[in-house]
């Protein structure tokens, strides 16, 4: 098949679709979304698709919010969001409700970016493919470029951000990457979920009395304590149990320059990665959903977990009396200078796992190769054109 970028649809969406043959991503123009990361089979025939997919039916931005709407997927504020929301989304320029100035501008949960639409800015073949998406935020002010590159013969995506602003003045903004896994590819039985995580706390406003874990409270990842005694629950178990959520910040390994996020399936012997700087994101959000919100457009029967790495530990109204300064100095938020601009490359990754492989414990990128390790030894080597330079 080649290196080949095209537009096309993705469960009735405008989306944009690339693939060198051994892998594709697709992103949904409505939102940005990063919907489909799979392998595609010898045959041509896709596999799984290690992202999360809304089980409900996503919504066209052009289409009018009415009543209908609100009843389908929760008020506006919230609905909005929700109505596109799929797979790996961006939150720019801030990261959970709206202030009452960009409420009152008619913008919801989680910033702009993603309930807008963008545009396919150029895409060039060489040796490589090179596609360039990119979205206006008039009522932010900024305009944020996604740089796409694919190599041929190789399982990796490397992506670059680059945020512009567009004011006369400095600018003030929080930039998350919403990533989301869903079954079938995470399941409770079968999955494992690691990050180079050190220390964090759960929300001091818990999972609308359905949380799984302690509210406001301290942990050392991976194991939050449920009580007195040693029950703990462990963090990289999605799942654990029916009718429960939660929600929670940490910061990630300040000892590393490279941070690094996995989730693997043992029996489908399928993982994926994201690896990024920890100078662009040195906080991650960490959130589940397990069968318990019974509302639009959960239902009850949702699953979900959210390993969302970026400028902030915990969206705006769950982050307001967040004790983050008592576990890590990282700095919160981000700063551009009028007219100036911030850029943040991160890798995406999928691989098979070898069958003899029981265990992950790091990562590491060096020259041309993702390294995953355990016990010092490495385990499996993922070829990646360049991947140590480009997160230089």
């Amino acid at each position: 098949m080649g290196l080949l970028c095209e537009e096309t649809q993705w469960k009735g969406r405008d989306a944009l679709r690339i693939t060198n043959g051994i892998l594709e991503l697709i992103s949904l123009l409505e939102g940005g979304h990063l919907t489909c990361f799979r392998f595609i089979e010898p045959n041509g025939e896709p596999s799984y698709n290690v992202l999360w997919e809304a089980p409900w039916e996503l919504r066209g931005l052009n289409e009018a919010w009415n009543n209908q709407a609100s009843l389908q997927y929760g008020p506006l504020a919230t609905g909005k969001f929700l109505a596109g929301y799929t797979g790996h989304a961006l939150c720019l320029d801030y990261f959970g409700d709206p202030d009452p100035k960009q409420a009152v501008s008619g913008l919801g949960l989680h910033g702009e970016a993603a309930v807008r639409r963008w545009y396919v800015a150029g895409c060039d073949i060489s040796t490589h493919l090179h596609c360039r998406l990119a979205v206006n935020l008039p009522i932010a002010h900024l305009r944020l470029e996604r740089n796409i590159q694919i190599q041929e013969r190789q399982s990796v995506i490397y992506v670059q951000e680059h945020l512009y602003n567009e004011r006369d003045t400095e600018t003030h903004c929080n930039w998350v990457q919403h990533v989301t896994f869903g079954s079938p590819f995470l399941s409770r039985n079968t999955a494992t979920v690691l990050a180079s995580a050190t220390s964090g706390a759960t929300s001091h406003l818990g999972y609308g009395g359905k949380s799984l874990l302690p509210v406001s409270h301290p942990f050392t990842w991976p194991f939050v304590q449920l009580g007195p005694g040693s029950n703990r629950a462990d963090l990289r178990t999605p799942f654990a149990r029916d009718g429960k959520g939660f929600l929670l910040g940490m910061a990630l390994d300040p000892s590393r320059e490279i941070e690094f996020l996995l989730a693997i399936n043992w029996s489908l012997r399928l993982g994926v990665g994201y690896f990024f700087r920890r100078d662009s994101f040195p906080w991650m959000t960490v959130w589940e959903e397990n069968c318990s919100r019974q509302e639009e457009p959960w239902k009850g029967t949702t699953r979900a977990r959210g390993m969302e790495f970026g400028t902030v530990p915990l969206p705006r109204t769950a982050g307001e009396t967040f004790p983050y300064e008592s576990f890590s100095n990282a700095p919160t938020g981000l700063s551009i200078p009028a007219h100036e601009k911030r850029t943040a490359p991160y890798i995406m990754a999928l691989f098979q796992v070898p069958k003899g492989m029981r265990a992950i414990e790091d990562v590491v990128l060096r020259g041309d190769t993702l390294s995953i390790c355990a016990e010092g030894e490495i385990l499996l080597s993922i070829p990646a054109r360049d991947c140590e330079a480009f997160l230089s």
